[in-house]
C-alpha cells in the first residue's frame, strides 16, 4: 500500500489527540517531549518495533550554540556565530528563515532535554569537525547514537507519551480545505486503524531508502550504498505531492565518505580532522579530507573500484578508541596494521613507490595538490580501513517555514499539518557539500521542538 491522501468531510475515528507525531526517530521523541511539557496530549506512531531511525545509524553527535553544557565547559558560542558556520557551509544556499530558526532553537531544545527529561549532555571538545569554528558538537555518556535514541525513548516513558509501535502510517484523511483530520496505520496483524487528530507532525525522516526517488533527484548517488533506515521511504514526500505542498532542497543530502566495507560500520570522522589520509588503489591521496565527510563520499565513489582506504598512525588510533563505535568496527575486523610501507602498500595493492612518496608528502603545512595543510606526518606502525561512500539521508523534502509548518507553492501554510527533521528540507542547500556535520541532528531536534511550540499554538487558536 503506496503512502495515501484521502479526502472527507469528517473522519469518525475511535480514538482522538490534540496532535499525532508520524515517526519515532529523534525529531518525533524531541517533540512529543516538549508537547508533554506543554501539557499538550499526543500520539506518536512508529513503524519499528522499538524507536531508532536515522539516529540510532549516527554516531549522535549534536551541534548546538549557547549551551548550558558549552558555558559548564568555558566555551563562548552564540546562534549568530552558528548560524554563519551553516551558511559559510552551504555556500549561502540554505534556507535564511530555517537557519536563524535552528540555530536559536537547538540551545534551549537541548537544555530542556537535560533539565525537565535527564538527558546528559558534554560537549566534544578533543578536535573541530569540518566547518565549526568552535567546540559545539553535543554527544550523550556512551557517545553513540543508539544511546541517544534509548535516552530519548526512556524519557517519553517517564513523562507518560503514548508511543505506538509497530504501528505503520499510510495514509493521512483530509477535507477540502486541506485540513488533516487524522491518520490510517497497519498494525501487524494488517488491520488498518485510525486515528483523528487537530494538528499532525510529520516526523518520518526522507527518501534514501527508497531506489526510485534516489535515481530521480540524486542520480549521482543511485549506484551507492545506503547505510540509512529503511524507514526514509519517502512517504513525507509523497503525501505533500498528493497536497499540492511546495518541495525544496531536493538535491540536498548526508553522504559519508568513510562506511567501512565489508564490516558495514560508520568510521568517524574525526580520524580525519586529526590527521589520518584516504588512499587510492593506486597509492595516492586525491582529496582535501577536511573539507566534509559528505562531500567525501562522492569523491571516493569516483575511485578505482569506488573503495579506498582510510590510513593513520598509533597516535590516531588511541585517538579513535575513544569513540565506541570505531571499537566496535575494530573488533569487527576492519582495522589492519602494518610495520611498514612496504606491508601496507600490499595490502592495497599498489606500487610501494608511490605510496612512499605519498607518505613522505605529509609534511606540516600546506599540500598544494589538495589544499589540506597537516600538523605532522604519519610514522609507522600504520593501519588501515577500507572504506566506500554511501548515502546516509537526504536533506531535501516539504518546504517549511521558520515555525515548521508545510507551506504551499504560494507560501501560504496549509492548515494543520506540520513537518520536520528529514521529513522537510534543512539547512544544508540543494547539494552533498552544503551538509554542515550535524545537520541531521540539528534539524531534527530543533525542528522537533520547533513544532511541538508551533502544534501548542495552533491548539490555543480559537
Amino acid at each position: 500500500m503506496n503512502p495515501a491522501v484521502e479526502r472527507l468531510t469528517h473522519l469518525n475515528a475511535p480514538v482522538h489527540t490534540t496532535v499525532v507525531i508520524v515517526g519515532g526517530g529523534a525529531c518525533g521523541l524531541t517533540a512529543a517531549l516538549t508537547l508533554s511539557q506543554l501539557g499538550i496530549d499526543c500520539v506518536v506512531l512508529e513503524r519499528d518495533a522499538l524507536p531508532t531511525g536515522s539516529t540510532a545509524l549516527s554516531s549522535g553527535f549534536v551541534p548546538a550554540a549557547g549551551t548550558q553544557a558549552q558555558q559548564a565547559q568555558g566555551i563562548d558560542d552564540s546562534p549568530e556565530r552558528f548560524a554563519h558556520d551553516i551558511q559559510a557551509k552551504a555556500h549561502g544556499r540554505a534556507s535564511p528563515a530555517l537557519v536563524q530558526a535552528y540555530s536559536h532553537a537547538i540551545g534551549p531544545a537541548l537544555d530542556a532535554l537535560a533539565q525537565h527529561h535527564g538527558v546528559p549532555w558534554h560537549v566534544l571538545d578533543t578536535f573541530l569537525y569540518p566547518g565549526h569554528s568552535i567546540h559545539r558538537m553535543h554527544a550523550v555518556p556512551e557517545k553513540t547514537g543508539g544511546a541517544l535514541m534509548m535516552r530519548l525513548h526512556n524519557a517519553t516513558e517517564a513523562a507518560g507519551v503514548v508511543v505506538l509501535t509497530e504501528a505503520h502510517v499510510r495514509t493521512l484523511y483530509v477535507n477540502d480545505a486541506d485540513q488533516v483530520l487524522g491518520v490510517g496505520f497497519v498494525r501487524p496483524d494488517g488491520q488498518l486503524e485510525q486515528l483523528s487528530c487537530d494538528t499532525a507532525l510529520l516526523a518520518c525522516n526522507g527518501f534514501g531508502g527508497n531506489p526510485a526517488l534516489v535515481q530521480s533527484l540524486l542520480p549521482e548517488m543511485r549506484d551507492a550504498l545506503y547505510a540509512g533506515h529503511t524507514g526514509n521511504d519517502g512517504s513525507a514526500i509523497q503525501w505533500g505531492q498528493q497536497l499540492g505542498a511546495q518541495l525544496a532542497d531536493l538535491g540536498g543530502y548526508q553522504g559519508h565518505g568513510s562506511w567501512a566495507v565489508p564490516q558495514g560500520a560508520l568510521i568517524s570522522w574525526a580520524l580525519m580532522m586529526e590527521g589520518a589520509v584516504q588512499i587510492n588503489a593506486q597509492g595516492q591521496r586525491f582529496h582535501d579530507e577536511t573539507q566534509g565527510y559528505s562531500e567525501a563520499a562522492v569523491h571516493v565513489l569516483a575511485q578505482p573500484g569506488g573503495t579506498v582506504w582510510n590510513v593513520f598512525d598509533d597516535r590516531l588510533l588511541a585517538f579513535a578508541q575513544d569513540f565506541p563505535d570505531f571499537c566496535e568496527a575494530q573488533a569487527a575486523g576492519a582495522v589492519h596494521s602494518f610495520s611498514d610501507v612496504a606491508a601496507l602498500s600490499k595490502h592495497i595493492g599498489c606500487s610501494a613507490e608511490t605510496l612512499q612518496h605519498t607518505l613522505d608528502s605529509l609534511l606540516a603545512g600546506l599540500d598544494p595538490r589538495t589544499g589540506r595543510r597537516f600538523n605532522r606526518n604519519l610514522v609507522a606502525p600504520f593501519h588501515a580501513i577500507r572504506v566506500t561512500g554511501a548515502l546516509f539521508h537526504t536533506q531535501g523534502g516539504l518546504d517549511i517555514n521558520a515555525q515548521c509548518q508545510v507551506l504551499r507553492p504560494d507560501g501560504l501554510p496549509l492548515p494543520n499539518l506540520l513537518a520536520a527533521g528529514g521529513a522537510a528540507r534543512g539547512v544544508s542547500g540543494d547539494a552533498v557539500w552544503g551538509y554542515l556535520s550535524g545537520n541531521g541532528l540539528l534539524s531534527a531536534i530543533a525542528g522537533g521542538y520547533l513544532a511541538a511550540h508551533t502544534a501548542a499554538s495552533l491548539t490555543e487558536t480559537p
